[in-house]
């Protein structure tokens, strides 16, 4: 254990009980953390231990602990109900994806607000989310739950290739394979043996990928803004190259559909409060928008610092106060700009990569902690200066910084 609290004189005191204990089995939510501390709460962070030598914003962090890893649901009950005996803990909230179902089991088993692990399930469990949406005639792409042999081949017979074989739980796309024949997709099911029933096959629509990125208050969607992704996360993760997203026009059309079909997802699924980042595609041979997947959290890719470039809203503050209130003090939205942003991030074959011949006055951000990554965020009054910037930039970054790795292996057969 350490205790990292710095003396800072424009920190408020924390109320006695309003302590906060923040999951993360990856480093990131220093922004929520420092939230947290600035509405007075106190901040106790749980890690895992090969995390520990991050640079965590400690000066905001009360305490912090460390388990070997968060795999053992029983281990990790067992350490909070004990770090509990001696600390109120009265919110428990994850800042990484892969930490919200435990957040949700945590809530439960303490009896302290939050998401519970039915909403969880929406926000986490690539079948649950799908099968919720399609009960309530939200467009899904086709999919089978690869459990039973019979129903999976009727879905090959049924559906055309290609398809996608999904970990339910992964995040982002982690362990996504694309398959054009039926029996390298059944063989690959095969290998998977006990593991099959965590995944799920889904028909791959061609076209145009979006997110949109809300903050929800009382399930009501108060903030969203729409934006679309270059390439898919898939090409990204899976041949390399560039990735790169971008505010879409708000008087747009697609823009509009976009926001329409997010409002639907949010309600069915069942938030109440928090932030979502959704992802869909617009299909090419149907012209319809179709729901991928959702999560309770700040998207990945330095996205929140995308809408806080475009708005002025940082998402993780938003976050933060939500969480603390649940409901039980009105949220009131900050005032925002109505800029538009685009980012572009990119493995480097520099360590440190040098960006300074990028010169635009509408470059805002550069990402600059991240060993082997270059990154740039701009800043325009109209999403066209945006879309120009970014695909001026794409070929330059390439050049002068690029770096692709391996391929994940192919899937066995």
């Amino acid at each position: 254990m350490t205790n990292d609290l710095r003396d800072d004189p424009t920190l408020p005191a924390a109320a006695e009980g309003q302590t906060i204990l923040c999951l993360s089995s990856y480093f990131k939510g220093n922004e929520f953390i420092e939230q947290c501390k600035r509405e007075g709460w106190r901040v106790v962070l749980l890690t895992q231990e090969h995390l520990l030598d991050k640079p965590w914003a400690r000066q905001f962090i009360d305490e912090v602990f460390a388990l070997p890893s968060f795999q053992d649901r029983k281990a990790l009950v067992n350490a909070v109900s004990y770090l509990a005996r001696t600390r109120p803990f009265s919110r428990i909230t994850p800042l990484d994806d892969y930490d919200v179902e435990t957040a949700a089991h945590l809530r439960e088993h303490m009896r302290i607000p939050g998401m519970g692990e039915t909403t969880a399930r929406y926000f986490r469990d690539k079948l649950a989310m799908r099968e919720r949406a399609l009960a309530r005639h939200i467009p899904v792409p086709e999919f089978v739950h690869v459990l039973n042999d019979a129903r999976v081949r009727e879905f090959f017979a049924k559906v055309p290739p290609p398809w996608l074989l999904k970990p339910r739980s992964q995040a982002s796309s982690s362990g996504i394979k694309r398959f054009d024949k039926a029996e390298d997709a059944l063989a690959a099911a095969e290998a998977l043996g006990d593991e099959r029933s965590h995944h799920l096959f889904e028909r791959m629509i061609p076209g145009s990928f979006y997110h949109v990125d809300s903050i929800v208050s009382g399930r009501e969607v108060v903030f969203a803004e729409a934006h679309a992704y270059r390439t898919s996360l898939l090409d990204v993760v899976n041949t390399g190259g560039i990735f790169a997203s971008r505010t879409l026009d708000r008087g747009g059309e697609l823009s509009q559909r976009l926001l329409a079909a997010n409002r639907r997802v949010i309600e069915h699924l069942g938030l109440v409060r928090g932030v979502t980042h959704c992802e869909y595609v617009l299909s090419s041979t149907d012209d319809e928008i179709y729901f991928v997947e959702s999560a309770a959290r700040v998207g990945g890719a330095h996205i929140a610092d995308l809408v806080a470039a475009s708005t002025g809203v940082n998402l993780w503050h938003e976050w933060a106060q939500i969480e603390l209130a649940q409901g039980e003090a009105p949220y009131a939205l900050p005032g925002q700009r109505h800029d538009y942003a685009g980012i572009i991030l990119s493995l480097s074959r520099q360590a440190a990569p040098d960006t300074s011949a990028y010169t635009d006055p509408e470059i805002v951000w550069r990402l600059t902690d991240h060993a082997n990554h270059v990154g740039l965020i701009v800043r325009a009054p109209t999403a066209a200066r945006v879309h120009e910037l970014i695909e001026s930039y794409v070929p330059r970054i390439a050049a002068d910084f690029m770096a692709v790795l391996p391929p994940p292996p192919a899937p066995t057969s």
